[in-house]
Formats: C-alpha cells, structure tokens, sequence
C-alpha cells in the first residue's frame, strides 16, 4: 500500500513473543523490499511471525504482489497455489519438499526506507478461497481497496495511533493479515499477536495495554468460559468478532463479564469488511452493523426485485464500493459470474436490513437459506435461538431435501453435558416457542462436534447428505 508507512509507529510490534520497534520493522522490510526488484509475486509462508509480518510488509514495500500460503496446507492444496499463482519465489521460509526457490528475510538487516509510487490499482495481495466449490480461486486484492478498508474501519471504529491491537488469528486471510496486521501498521498504532487466541494469552494482552481485540467466535467462548481471563478486559476499547455469527449467549455472557458489547463485522476475501457496527453505535447480538465508508449494499428476491428493509424479509446480499476486489485470477468467467450486470458484487450470502440499516447476516445462500413448506428460514436464526437453551453448547442447522417440504429444517446439536434423552422433542418446542412454527426443526441430531475450518467456521456442506 502506497501509504502503509507514511507515518510513525508509537507502539512496538510483537508477534509470537517477538518484539520489533517500528523503525526496526521497516528497516528490515526495506531490506527485504531492496532484494524484489526482479520479482512480481512472491509467496510467503504465513506462520504467526515476525518474519512473516516482515516478508509481507516489504513486498508491499517493493510493489510486489503477495501470496499468502497457510502454513498447514497439504501437498495438493500447496502445488495448486503455488501453481495458480505462478509465484516467483518463496519470501521467507519455505515448506519442506517445495522446488520453489526461497529468498531469505533477515530480521536484523536494515535499509533505508524510501517510499515507492505504485499505481494503487496494482494488486497487493492474491488470496485464495477456500475452494468449497472447486478449486482455490486467487482473489486480486488491489492497493486502493486494502487502503479503503483499513481506512473505513478506522473511521467506524475511532482507531487510531493511540491503539494497540491484539489478536491470535492466521495471518492469511483478510481477518488476521489485513486488519489484524496491515491495519495497525497504516493507522500506526501498536500489534500485539498473541500466537495463539486463547483466554490467557488475551488476558495477558489487556494487562500489558492493548486497547482492541480481535477474535472469531470459537476464541471468545472459550474467553467467555474463564471469567478470571475474561475480566482483564474490562480495560478495553474495542472487542471485536467477526468470520462468522458471535452466538447471542456469548455475547451476553461477555457483557457481562467485561462491561463491553462485543462488535461485529462483514465481508469476505472478494470484499474486505462491508458491514461493520460502529464504536459509537450500540452493538446488538446477532446483527454486524451498517455499510462501512465507501461501500453500498443492497437486498434482492429470487425475481431481481429489492427486498424491503423491515427486519425480517431475507433476500440475497449484493454489495459494491471502493473494497471490492479487482476479479479472480485467470478466471474470467467466474470473475464476470460474480458480478450483476448493473455492477453489483453477489456475496452468495442471504441477509436482512432493519429500518435504521442494520444487518443480520442469515448465512449462505447454498446452506443456510432454507425453502421449506413456501417458507425461507434462515438458518441463523435458528441457530441462534437454538443456542439461548442452556443444554446446547453448539449447533448448526442445515436444509435437508424432503420430498413433501421440498427442505426440512434439521439441526446437530453439540450438548453442553446434558443427556439426549428426550431433549430433541424438548428443543424442538423451544424453537417453535421463541419463532415461528415452521422454523421449529423437524430432526434434532446429537453429534460431539461439528466440522470447522481453521477461521472457527462451520463447514456445513460435510453435514449435508451426499
């Protein structure tokens, strides 16, 4: 980003336990960014480290395009991204057994930094999806779009150089990279990576003075499950969830723990964050706010029609502004697939809007917008409801095919210790009690997880039949 370093840090930067002054940081990834002149798109190793923050930072630095590579990805995964991609080399460390050839990020080197006019159209970062249907995609991300983003946020949430964000999460998708790395680093304010999101790591964050915290919704319950930790953050400014619904118990529960109202937020690798509930507003469970700045949404039928903004009517989420990606790499027809013909970006998710412009995500439209009986139900509502009984520790409801339903709603049910006897029949009531009738579940399954990936997502395509 042409302006990620213009200013001067007033916090260090510590990740995993290692601690570089800023000057030091961008000594080091000027450095870094002095040995790319012949390199277009380098791909980095994304562990939870300093080296990474470095190897990203410098590449950005140098006009580089950077593809970030989970540090668990299997060989297949691996060899597709590398080969997409066409990556020059790996910046940093390379995983055991690539034939890639590897440029060192030497931490201790230092160089001056001269600040490089890149055109903000060029692409900063190449994402890849999570491939649910298909194949990874690479996602071009340009410069003008991390840029707006970060700036976006800065606005909603007052961040500012007097900030210092601590979080826990991967450093390859836009949650922990983007926001949780680029995103203290533009604002200049202060990044404190715990390694891991647990509550002791969190806690100790609060006590050493990070003002915001970042988290999905698998490392807040378990904050919300230790009050000792949860308490140290009381001192916060900010706690934020996002990557996928925070459940309305957690939230509470934190609130009451902490003083603060967790804040959520929305997008997607195609779009950064969309939708986010602002610092001045009053963050509701289960609703992840309004358009950030620069970013328009809109609710549309099944027939193209607008959806109306009453609370309650569900319809297909389309956004467009200033984050929107620049297109799939290679992929031209997905690329244009994504996209309306009057300029819209298709997230694939469902949503509604209330009056004031608050939006509740329901889920994806291909699993979490059921059509059952003439009625759609969201899923997430479902689930939410599903998670205020107190014997449900998790849960997720999916639309199976019924041949007089067309879907039939069924939930699996993570127990919080209670025993399945008879509380299918029990929970069903209770759903239909707090919704609608048909929104009730017509088959409650007893599991003892529910499939993830590694964002803390549930994967809900491996609990569909076929």
């Amino acid at each position: 980003m042409t302006a990620l370093t213009d200013g001067r840090g007033r916090h260090p930067v510590t990740v995993a336990g290692q601690t570089m002054a800023y000057d030091d940081l961008l000594g080091a990834a000027a450095a870094v960014a002095a040995g790319l002149h012949d390199h277009r798109r380098v791909a980095v190793l994304a562990t939870p480290s300093a080296e990474t923050v470095v190897a990203v930072v410098g590449a950005l630095l140098a006009g580089a395009e950077v593809v970030p590579v989970p540090p668990d990805s299997g060989r297949a995964e691996l060899d597709h991204v590398l080969a997409d991609s066409r990556a020059d080399c790996w910046l940093g460390a390379a995983p055991s057994g690539s034939r890639l050839a590897s440029q060192p990020v030497d931490l201790a080197a230092r160089a001056p930094y001269e600040p490089l006019d890149v055109d903000p159209d060029r692409t900063a970062l190449v994402l890849y999806t999570s491939g649910t249907t298909g194949l990874p995609k690479g996602v071009l991300l340009p410069r003008r779009a991390l840029a707006a983003g970060i700036d976006a946020l800065a606005d909603a949430w007052a961040w500012t150089a007097d900030d210092v964000l601590a979080h826990g999460l991967p450093l390859f998708h836009v949650h922990g990279l983007v926001l949780g790395v680029l995103g203290p680093l533009r604002v200049g304010g202060g990044l404190v990576h715990t390694g891991r999101g647990t509550p002791e790591t969190y806690a100790a964050a609060a006590r050493a003075g990070a003002t915001m915290f970042f988290a999905v919704p698998t490392i807040w319950s378990r904050v919300a499950e230790h009050p000792e930790h949860a308490e140290a953050l009381r001192a916060a400014r900010l706690l934020v969830s996002g990557s996928a619904a925070l459940p309305v118990p957690v939230f509470e529960r934190l609130e009451r723990l902490t003083g603060q109202r967790v804040v959520e937020r929305y997008g997607m690798s195609e779009t950064l964050i969309t939708v986010a509930t602002r610092a001045d507003g009053r963050p509701r469970a289960g609703w992840v706010g309004v358009p950030v700045a620069g970013v328009e949404t809109r609710l549309v039928a099944e027939d193209g029609t607008e959806v109306p903004h009453d609370g309650e009517s569900v319809g297909r989420l389309e956004v467009r502004g200033a984050t929107l990606f620049a297109g799939y790499l290679d992929r031209p027809e997905a690329t244009a697939e994504a996209w309306t013909d009057d300029g819209w970006f298709r997230t694939g998710d469902v949503a509604v809007v209330a009056p004031d412009g608050a939006h509740r995500i329901v889920g994806r439209e291909s699993v979490d917008l059921i059509k059952s009986g003439g009625y759609r139900i969201g899923a997430g509502e479902v689930e939410s409801t599903l998670l205020g009984h107190p014997a449900v520790a998790e849960c997720a409801v999916v639309g199976e095919p019924d041949d007089d339903l067309g879907q039939r709603v069924v939930a699996y049910v993570v127990l919080r210790g209670a025993a399945a006897d008879g509380l299918a029949a029990e929970l069903t009531a209770y759903v239909g009690q707090e919704l609608s009738a048909h929104k009730r579940p017509r088959e409650v399954r007893f599991v003892d997880s529910l499939p993830r990936n590694e964002m803390g997502k549930v994967q809900k395509a491996r609990l569909l039949p076929g």
